[in-house]
């Protein structure tokens, strides 16, 4: 026998892993368990759904986006002046640097909008996924506007020379400190963010720069951090070409600014093709759903279970479960609705349930066994490395 079944709920940010609960019992309606409202209710304060929270999020973290927004605008332009006037290929590299990261700060924008669109035929899952191709298209960005263009600019100062001019140098000095405080700002907006987020999902903050889910913040916090560590290069490379007289020193910054904006653009990149291919939730949320759905009573056998990130707040649940035997089909009908419910309840963000009625074989149960068993190794493997962070 096999029946697929689905289920819709509106969509929620990921909570923090709840706890399983007691087994319901077999006649109970095909409601929610009690056990299972309680963290529903943690979000009454938001709505049924806890659309409220996830706006609120949106919110908090686009008006981070404008703050890093504004600051690179104005940096950007005063690095390109500065440049142009000491004639520094460090800061002409870190000008480019803060123009990528503008044009990319739009992208993140419009991401924030785009991927909040309701589901349509086309796109049945809804537009989760769209938050990832712009954080993708950021990462080009980053790598071809900021990290090429670096690199081009410490190749024409070695091959080419230059001559200094200390007044604009110290020009140029000047613009990189203002500019220094203001990706500094920025970059304090993102932290603490952050750290709000790693608070609400009851993890460290270390933890949360690992593991987080939005990649618009994550995008933009690499790009201040990046932006930072670049303007203490040009600050070094300039100083040390005043003070030597040898354009290698600035060379050598735009070189590091190039390369550091290549890596950061590397990992962003790899970070978005996962979840666009099609990426599983974390290691212990995957546990505590297997292990919510072998407590089941009429429940015998979990044989597969998938998931996969449709968004921020999305999320696929694909389980097939292998039942007690002397259920007629009404009461497998009961179960499956009651199950699926509860799950909608503890895991709101679990908002596409696929739940598959199966006959499990031997080879079924073996590997049902295997994967339970390496899911939990994977998962305290996570929770040492969390443990050492």
């Amino acid at each position: 026998m096999s029946r697929s079944t689905t289920h819709s709920s509106d969509r929620h940010r990921t909570p923090r892993t709840p706890r399983t609960p007691d087994p319901p019992e077999t006649s109970r309606a095909p409601d929610a368990p009690e056990a299972s409202r309680a963290p529903a209710a943690q979000d009454s304060d938001h709505g049924p759904d806890g659309s409220g929270a996830r706006q609120g999020q949106d919110t908090r973290t686009a008006v981070t986006v404008f703050v890093a927004l504004g600051a690179n605008v104005v940096i950007a332009l005063a690095k390109a002046v500065g440049g142009i006037f000491a004639g520094s290929p460090a800061l002409l590299s870190e000008a480019a640097h803060s123009v990528a990261d503008s044009l990319n700060e739009v992208f993140l924008l419009a991401s924030l909008k785009r991927s909040r669109r309701a589901p349509d035929d086309q796109h049945p899952f809804g537009y989760g996924k769209d938050r990832y191709f712009w954080a993708l298209l950021a990462a080009v960005g980053i790598f071809v506007m900021g990290g090429c263009f670096s690199f081009f600019q410490g190749a024409e100062a070695l091959s080419a020379g230059s001559s200094e001019d200390h007044s604009g140098y110290l020009v140029g000095l000047a613009v990189l400190g203002v500019a220094l405080i203001a990706e500094g700002s920025s970059l304090v907006r993102a932290l603490l963010q952050v750290r709000g987020h790693a608070r609400e999902a009851g993890r460290s903050m270390a933890t949360e720069l690992r593991r987080g889910d939005d990649p618009t913040l994550r995008t933009v916090l690499a790009e201040d951090s990046t932006a930072c560590l670049g303007v203490v290069f040009a600050l070094l490379g300039m100083w040390l070409h005043m003070l030597t007289g040898q354009v290698a020193y600035e060379a050598t910054a735009s070189f590091l600014i190039g390369a550091l904006l290549v890596y950061v653009a590397y990992r962003l990149a790899r970070e978005s093709r996962g979840r666009l291919i099609g990426e599983a939730i974390d290691p212990a949320q995957r546990q505590e759903l297997r292990r919510f759905l072998e407590a089941q009573p009429e429940i015998d056998t979990v044989t597969t279970l998938l998931t996969m990130r449709l968004g921020n707040d999305s999320t696929l649940v694909a389980a097939r479960v292998d039942l007690v035997p002397g259920l007629d089909s009404e009461e497998v009908e009961e179960v499956l609705v009651r199950v699926k419910t509860a799950m909608a309840e503890l895991w709101p963000h679990a908002d596409q349930v696929f739940l598959d009625v199966t006959d499990a074989s031997a080879k079924d149960r073996a590997k049902a066994r295997a994967d339970r068993q390496a899911l939990e190794e994977t998962v305290a493997a996570v929770e040492r490395e969390d443990g050492g962070a």
